[in-house]
């Protein structure tokens, strides 16, 4: 059940029962957006996450590893890989390092990618009013910032490195800053319309990942399967606040970053939620989905809105990618349009 929840939920596809290699699913929401509009930024889409993927193997019943670890799908037996390295993300997004082994070097030198366009950025200043030159001071900080707490990663796992999770070397030692990290990139990567199309996996299907720093040992998977012991739930709460509260920093920061007369936040269209409603009896109904962000004035925020049993997700997704002007008549098991949002 984790690894269909995990397939199926921007894909809205049933996927094959294999551990093989003859994986079978569809294109994920992300990816038929990013066909359709993705070449009008410089990166078409973004695919991120906090948990190493595994490309193949059994990891759910008998379902491949690929379905638990991907929820970006490129067409129906090719998933789309997630970073999980802050510093690939941020080369991806900034640099031109030729190799691993280069970016590594110029971070541990903590020489700045700001250093390459110094001259192009003093130049540009000058020609700017004084709104303008606040806004590229700001981003530019942002940018700076952002380096600075990879390079501090880096050095804490250069000295003591992490085996949990084969976390490559510079993964932040606590997951919230890994998770801040990450989310701060994907902000910077909308901020500067590097694309427009991004997905964030913060863990795996059936990740049985402890919270020590909130003061949970047991894994999550473990404690999702409660059967109602209260000590459990409660843990679970616990779980689910620390993962929820990091969303709503991540919101607050695109909330406070201004974009023409409103904000960054004001004219997205942010999607959280999770393919499985009760771990406990392992459901696929009345998902918890959060939306956020003004979609550019067209969808109305601040409401909790029902809708009748069996509504499939695909309709929310219909109308999401109208409002991203894709050219689509259907997408997964989709019904319609989704109405009152």
């Amino acid at each position: 059940d984790h690894a269909r929840s995990s397939a199926t939920f921007l894909t809205g596809c049933q996927a094959r029962k294999t551990s093989g290699n003859d994986i079978n699913l569809g294109i994920s929401v992300d990816q038929f957006a990013a066909q359709q509009i993705g070449d009008r930024t410089r990166l078409p889409s973004l695919e991120i996450g906090c948990e190493n993927s595994r490309p193949a193997g059994n990891c759910d019943s008998g379902y491949s590893c690929a379905y638990t670890s991907n929820v970006a799908w490129r067409d129906e037996n090719t998933p789309v890989p997630k970073s999980v390295d802050p510093a690939v993300v941020f080369e991806r997004l900034f640099g031109d390092a030729a190799s691993e082994a280069e970016r590594r070097d110029r971070m541990r030198r903590r020489s700045s990618v700001l250093d390459f366009v110094a001259s192009d950025a003093d130049r540009l200043e000058r020609r700017l009013g004084v709104a303008d030159r606040q806004k590229l001071d700001e981003f530019q900080t942002s940018v700076r910032e952002i380096e600075r707490r990879i390079q501090h990663a880096m050095q804490d796992t250069d000295a003591d490195p992490l085996p949990e999770y084969d976390a490559p070397v510079g993964i932040p030692r606590k997951l919230s800053q890994h998770i801040d990290l990450m989310y701060d990139m994907m902000l910077l990567a909308f901020r500067t319309d590097s694309t427009r199309i991004a997905t964030f996996m913060v863990g795996v299907g059936g990740s049985n990942r402890s919270l020590a720093e909130i003061g949970v040992s047991e894994g999550h998977h473990e404690l999702s399967h409660h059967q109602h012991n209260e000590d459990m739930v409660e843990k679970i709460r616990r779980i689910d606040r620390f993962y929820v509260e990091r969303f709503a920093a991540f919101l607050e920061r695109m909330q406070a970053t201004p974009e023409g007369s409103s904000s960054l936040l004001d004219n997205c269209l942010i999607l959280h939620g999770s393919g499985i409603s009760d771990g406990n009896i392992h459901n696929h109904e009345n998902l918890p989905i959060v939306l956020a962000g003004g979609a550019a004035g067209s969808m109305d925020t601040g409401r909790l809105l029902h809708y009748p049993k069996e509504t499939p997700m695909c309709n929310l997704y219909m109308s999401v990618l109208d409002r991203m002007g894709c050219d689509v008549a259907s997408f997964g098991d989709s019904t319609g349009t989704l109405a009152g949002l």
